[in-house]
């Protein structure tokens, strides 16, 4: 019999086996399954009255808040696209996305009232602004008068089109100009199905939303949580002293971070004072880590820590450094060396490591070559550019632009963004090699290796780096400590001491873009493949 796959059916597992169940808590207010599943249906029959039709954006600008998580079954139900947009970009950015998706509803939060009030004149395809809060000018309505309008209505599952777009998610335009991610019914469900299987320990599971729900890395796990029926804790805004309270007072058990986050919380000055002995799972996930973070997190949280890897365009998840069956580590540092890299292919996916021509390049974890990913999470195209979508596409195979390694046991390990490649002299170097030795010093809070111009070498590498507070770090200290780890060629030929935290985008990730512009100013940037 044939059954349409849709997200949905995530939510309607939850409320028809875990309705008692405390499943989302959000601040102050908890709802069971079954209280957040009537949420969510009222707001898809509240959208069609508010005349939501099918395939119609409806775009998000909040932090994480249940509100949120409802929308991505409450939109999704009433066959409308959910989409949440990154809060940390600028006004010019937004509207281009706003436009550009042709959004007719914006649902915000009123710490975003300044910026919707410039949002609003120039997206004209909205045809309405709704607060999550109290009624304020800016608005036209509430979320809540929407909720109160609708009706609960369990959707007909047989009725979906499992092949309709379900949600929407721009890129973060860290490398480029943000694209339009398409993501199916089907794909997202599948992804949900493959997604669970990574989880441990369901029953006593207590989910830590730390990544913002706009991030892949954040809208990978709520559909795979809420069908296995787990507590989802929302973390409105990651901060750490907030995180530690949150552990403490809901007794979480996994987290997912990125490793600006993870460093965030290992140099907290209060780490110590909160009883974090219920985290067993933390996942690092979109950048790469390196061995010592793995091993630093472990022996601050005394937890399992491993790095998962993915794209938006891959829904994300594609693969994981979990533990592999006949697969034993070697000792302590050849287990933070395998759990710091991207891993093994979770179920759904295919993941190869290929040359220019699609030919798997050696596992030997020498040759470099490009991911390539096939299978349930790929994504449908880019939002109106079919020529962007065919340019990433061979065959069934999604070209990622990140350059890896692989071995025999199919673990995969990031070396760099194709474009971040640095070419010096004729050799390739990899900036998050020269970052993972750079960040091994105990005195390094952050860091970044970008390309500077070199009249003879053509470009080298440079690197930009904050210490810890307090420390005195010199750059001959750092070089000396370099020299010990990494090729001659490789060193950074400067190193810049910066203050205060590097620039980064609304998903945690470094802008390395902007911290090239001091090195490329007036000079001809050289534009890779």
């Amino acid at each position: 019999m044939f059954v349409p796959l849709t997200p949905v059916r995530c939510l309607h597992r939850a409320v028809d086996l875990f309705g008692k169940r405390i499943g989302v808590v959000c601040g102050s207010r908890q709802f069971t399954y079954a209280e957040f599943g009537e949420r969510c249906e009222r707001l898809a029959t509240g959208l069609a009255k508010a005349g939501i039709q099918h395939g119609d954006r409806v775009a998000y600008l909040s932090f994480n808040n249940h509100q949120l998580l409802e929308g991505y079954y409450g939109v999704v139900q009433a066959r409308a696209i959910v989409m949440p947009l990154n809060v940390r970009l600028s006004p010019v950015e937004l509207v281009n996305i706003l436009n550009h998706s042709g959004a007719r509803m914006l649902i915000f939060e009123n710490d975003f009232a300044p910026l919707v009030e410039q949002l609003r004149p120039a997206c004209r395809e909205i045809e309405r602004f709704v607060t999550v809060n109290e009624k304020i000018p800016v608005a036209d309505m509430t979320y809540e008068e929407i909720i109160h309008q609708g009706h609960p209505e369990r959707a007909d599952i047989y009725s979906f089109d499992e092949n309709a777009i379900a949600e929407l998610f721009y890129t973060s335009g860290s490398t480029g100009t943000p694209k339009g991610v398409m993501l199916g019914h089907r794909t997202v469900y599948l992804h949900a199905l493959d997604a669970a299987g990574v989880f441990k320990d369901v029953d006593t599971l207590v989910d830590l939303h730390t990544i913002p729900l706009f991030h892949a890395n954040g809208w990978g796990h709520p559909q795979a949580a809420t069908m296995l029926g787990v507590k989802q804790v929302m973390v409105r805004r990651f901060e750490p002293t907030h995180v530690f309270k949150l552990i403490e007072e809901h007794h979480a058990t996994d987290m997912a971070l990125v490793p600006t986050m993870a460093n965030a919380l290992l140099n907290a000055p209060d780490l110590g004072n909160y009883d974090l002995s219920t985290v067993r799972n933390i996942t690092l996930g979109g950048a790469a880590s390196s061995p010592e973070l793995v091993a630093r997190m472990e022996q601050a949280f005394k937890a399992d820590v491993y790095c998962g890897y993915g794209l938006t365009e891959t829904s994300p998840f594609l693969t994981s450094s979990r533990p592999k069956p006949g697969l034993e580590y070697k000792n302590d540092e050849d287990r933070h060396r395998r759990r710091s890299m991207a891993g093994w292919p979770i179920t759904g996916v295919r993941v190869r490591v290929v040359d220019n021509d699609m030919n798997d390049v050696p596992r030997d974890m020498q040759a470099i070559g490009e991911v390539v990913a096939a299978g349930d999470h790929v994504m449908e195209g880019y939002f109106r550019e079919p020529d962007v979508t065919a340019s990433v596409m061979t065959g069934p195979w999604f070209h990622s632009g990140d350059m890896a390694v692989w071995d025999e046991d199919g673990f995969i390990h990031i070396v760099d963004r194709k474009k971040e490649i640095i070419i010096s002299g004729g050799e390739n170097i990899s900036s998050l090699e020269v970052e993972k030795a750079i960040f091994a010093h105990p005195e390094v809070f952050e860091c970044a290796v970008v390309a500077a111009p070199d009249e003879k070498w053509g470009e080298v590498p440079v690197a930009v780096v904050v210490r810890k507070p307090g420390s005195a770090l010199s750059s001959d200290q750092l070089q000396d400590f370099l020299k010990q780890r990494l090729g001659k060629f490789k060193l950074p030929r400067i190193i810049d001491f910066h203050d205060g935290p590097l620039p980064k985008t609304g998903t945690g990730k470094i802008r390395k873009l902007v911290l090239r512009e001091k090195f490329w100013a007036g000079k001809e940037k050289r534009v890779q493949g």
